[in-house]
């Protein structure tokens, strides 16, 4: 066992086991670490000289709970192995409260969740530290939308480390990639609809010419430029890839661009079904670069919804649609197409046939709500726009990720935490629990990381369509992310290229 990981009832039966210094208490179960805990627990370390998490042992938790998380001893070895924990005490058979007795730590640092809604055993243990005159502070860290891991290794090195956590996910998850891989591969094509407002993604690459004379503006001479079918249209380019039969729906303007989109949708498998409306002209957004960083980006479009007559062939396209599909990808830019009644046909195709709908919302940029998005087997929003749904800025991403889950019914949830990967959430039928597992992002240094929440969406909706759990169809889309923000443009991702990946780092053989 860790030197830094201790029993409680080894603490109470020896007169031996003291602490030096003031002491930052924490406490939680921590079935599986995240960004947010390790949030938290900075934060909380700024109350201590040495940072003590008070573990939640398994015969501490609710008898229908227990099964559902890894071992004590397993979640301990786990908190030990982060640098800013100290110590990690395993309450196995006394209270938090009893702790804080003992302990007399500077100050109890709980979750910000707790300051409204709080359950008796850590009431008691709250009560028993303010009769001892210690602080205790309702907290869940800074919440932040980057990193700063490229300041602490190298990008080989970080990128080791986390194939490691990796690696370790899959073993933890008993997750065999190579089985996935080759049952996707042999698997009867599904048919998937994917749903959604259709962009072109212009790139321009440009040589820097200097600063101008006249006024204080950037310079620069174009040399070249690239178009990229994006939005929901390379949704389903990348689901298409993967091996799903998949239809798509989307309105376009009566252009180039329309036709560009439905040429490159055919020729990566796709069966598209664009209507077109001139009161809106495709969605372009145009950037411009020099080498791979972006100057800025000018964008195109109208936001208005679309018409009722064209509103009413979507309707009925997706009803003639339904016998044939087992699922249904939204992706919503906020654009105008996803409409009220749109949304209310979805809801009842669920209802009515048990059609899967998987949804992602993109609100960077523009307005949007993801919360509108109702019974959905799968939600995929960035921990902004959760927070932007929720109205929430200030607790931490575990309290907010159950209050999206129950105010939209969703089955499962996938929080994109940016260049920190994301978390996967999934509400077992059978009871309460909610499973969770961070997944990192893999790629340390992303040359375009425009297209990471597209290649996710497609990867894991196309995964569980295909009768993969989360867990399975997350690690899938954890590799086909990383794919995707190697190269500048969206380009639809195979199965191949994933396979590719995974053997470069050993997680399959090359055999098959």
């Amino acid at each position: 066992m860790n030197p830094k990981v201790v029993c409680f009832s080894n603490i109470r039966s020896t007169d031996t086991w003291r602490l030096s210094g003031a002491v930052a208490l924490c406490f939680g179960h921590f079935n599986s670490i995240h960004p947010g805990h390790i949030r938290y627990f900075q934060y909380a370390a700024l109350y201590g000289v040495q940072l003590i998490v008070a573990l939640e042992g398994n015969t501490q938790m609710p008898l229908a709970v227990r099964d559902q998380v890894f071992s004590e001893l397993d979640r301990a070895e786990s908190l030990a192995t982060l640098d800013i924990i100290d110590q990690v005490i395993i309450l196995d058979d006394g209270s938090l409260q009893d702790l804080v007795k003992l302990l007399q730590p500077a100050a109890l640092v709980l979750g910000k969740e707790f300051e409204t809604n709080c359950p008796p055993r850590l009431i008691k243990a709250v009560n028993q530290a303010k009769e001892q005159g210690i602080d205790v502070v309702y907290a869940a860290g800074e919440t932040r939308y980057s990193t700063a891991d490229l300041l602490h290794g190298t990008q080989n090195e970080l990128e080791l480390e986390r194939w490691q956590k990796f690696q370790k996910i899959l073993t933890d998850n008993q997750i065999n990639l190579e089985k996935i891989i080759v049952k996707l591969e042999y698997l009867t094509r599904t048919h998937i609809l994917v749903l959604g407002d259709t962009i072109v993604d212009r790139y321009v690459a440009c040589d820097p010419v200097g600063l101008s004379n006249e006024a204080p503006v950037v310079v620069v001479k174009e040399l070249e430029s690239r178009d990229y079918i994006g939005g929901a249209a390379i949704v389903a380019a990348h689901v298409a890839s993967l091996g799903a039969n998949c239809s798509y729906l989307s309105v376009t303007g009566e252009d180039e661009y329309g036709e560009m989109v439905k040429s490159q949708l055919v020729g990566v498998g796709v069966q598209p079904i664009l209507y077109k409306d001139s009161s809106r002209p495709t969605t372009s957004k145009i950037r411009y670069l020099v080498e791979n960083q972006k100057l800025f980006r000018v964008s195109r479009l109208k936001e208005h919804l679309i018409s009722k007559d064209i509103e009413a062939q979507v309707l009925d396209t997706i009803v003639e649609l339904s016998s044939s599909i087992s699922a249904i990808v939204v992706s919503d830019f906020v654009y105008g197409l996803i409409t009220p009644n749109i949304l209310k046909l979805l809801g009842d195709l669920v209802d009515k046939q048990g059609l899967l709908l998987f949804g992602d919302l993109q609100c960077s940029s523009q307005i949007g709500n993801v919360s509108k998005f109702k019974r959905f087997k799968l939600l995929c929003p960035t921990e902004r726009e959760a927070r932007i749904a929720m109205g929430n800025q200030h607790d931490g991403v575990e309290y907010i990720a159950n209050l999206l889950i129950e105010n939209t019914e969703s089955r499962n949830l996938i929080l994109k935490l940016g260049a920190e990967g994301f978390i996967a959430y999934d509400k077992e039928l059978n009871n309460d629990f909610l499973h969770r597992q961070y997944f990192p992002a893999l790629t340390v240094n992303p040359v375009d990381v425009a297209g990471a929440g597209d290649s996710l969406l497609a990867a894991v909706s196309m995964g569980i369509s295909c009768g993969l759990n989360l867990m399975e169809a997350s690690a899938l889309g954890c590799c086909a992310s990383a794919i995707a923000v190697q190269t500048v443009g969206n380009v639809p991702i195979q199965l191949k290229q994933i396979r590719d990946f995974v053997e470069y780092r050993g997680l399959i053989s090359n055999e098959v």
